[in-house]
């Protein structure tokens, strides 16, 4: 059953606990070689007894908005040498009453430490880390433990997971899905995909709900994808994703997936540059076929309204018949 803190402790009594545990650690502290390590972190037992997996393998926190709330870390040191450990939380919420504690040998020592819920946070769960770190010095072993806190602000849950930015990559023997999961609630999800894709002439992929490794905590995304084994070589595919989550969150999205062998596509490309490479030819002959006269373009209109052909202009050539002959005659 999870362990629920009862009430915030004040400053007063973090302080006196860490006072309390600096004396007996420096008293205990070695002055030659670091100990070999053996050390550990779990949550401290309600009731005072030994820490174990079975007892609380992670801390569990629930509480309103503006709530404070307490609990300890125990520090356990079998080995024959003291060790000293520093303290501190993933999240700017937990403080602890000391962040470095000096744990003498076959000895352990429990670590208060609080949790502020800010009053503007939003309902849903806030998972945290509580992380412990020994450096190799004369202190103690070096190494690194951490114990997962389950935060829960109370107040109305949204579970809300989209699937987005569906892709297909590859051609030929192999190719990859690739989409991107959301989580766009309050609650930390635990996602479920389905998949299938139909071609023109039928389904060609069908792969039932199953549900995905890992969690999505609140506003986290993941980029992931679906190995395609065996694509269709030539066809029009439409794949579509489907996810889901407990508490009713579910999502879908499709893409379009296009297989054409190389030489379907190389085919008519090199059959229209063959036909525009054949028409500019055509064109050009024709052009070298036509009289040098008309050549360089058609007639052009000069400012008075007649032909300009070979460089002379004629207005009238009946008038200017009648005015040669007469000329002749005189």
């Amino acid at each position: 059953m999870p362990f629920r803190p009862r009430t915030a402790v004040s400053g007063a009594i973090l302080a006196t606990a860490a006072v309390l545990l600096c004396p007996a650690a420096a008293a205990a502290r070695p002055a030659d070689a670091p100990a070999p390590p053996g050390w550990s972190a779990a949550p401290a037992p309600g009731d005072g007894a030994t820490p174990s997996a079975q007892d609380r393998p992670y801390f569990y926190l629930e509480g309103a908005p503006g709530t404070v709330m307490n609990d300890r870390l125990s520090l356990r040191n079998p080995t024959g040498r003291a060790v000293t450990v520093r303290l501190r939380g993933s999240g700017a919420w937990i403080a602890f009453a000391a962040k470095e504690v000096t744990v003498p040998p076959r000895t352990r020592a429990a670590v208060p430490f609080t949790v502020t819920v800010p009053r503007d946070a939003s309902p849903g769960d806030h998972p945290a880390t509580l992380v412990a770190t020994a450096g190799g010095s004369r202190r103690g072993a070096a190494g690194r433990d951490t114990v997962p806190v389950h935060l829960r602000v109370s107040g109305p849950v949204l579970a809300a997971l989209t699937v987005e930015n569906v892709s297909v990559r590859g051609r030929g023997d192999a190719a990859v899905i690739r989409y991107t999961l959301v989580n766009r609630g309050n609650t930390v999800l635990t996602p479920r995909l389905a998949v299938r894709a139909d071609g023109l002439f039928g389904p060609v992929l069908r792969r039932g709900i199953r549900t995905l490794p890992g969690r999505l905590s609140p506003g986290e995304s993941a980029e992931l994808t679906e190995p395609w084994a065996d694509p269709p070589g030539l066809d029009a595919v439409e794949v579509r994703l489907t996810v889901s989550a407990d508490g009713g969150a579910q999502g879908s999205a499709t893409a379009s997936y296009t297989a054409l062998p190389w030489g379907v596509v190389a085919g008519p490309a090199f059959l229209v540059a063959a036909g525009a490479g054949g028409l500019v030819i055509v064109r050009r002959r024709s052009r070298a076929q036509v009289p040098g006269g008309v050549r360089g373009g058609g007639p052009v209109g000069n400012a008075d309204g007649g032909k300009r052909l070979s460089g002379r202009q004629t207005a009238d050539p009946a008038a200017e018949l009648a005015s040669t002959g007469s000329g002749a005659r005189s």
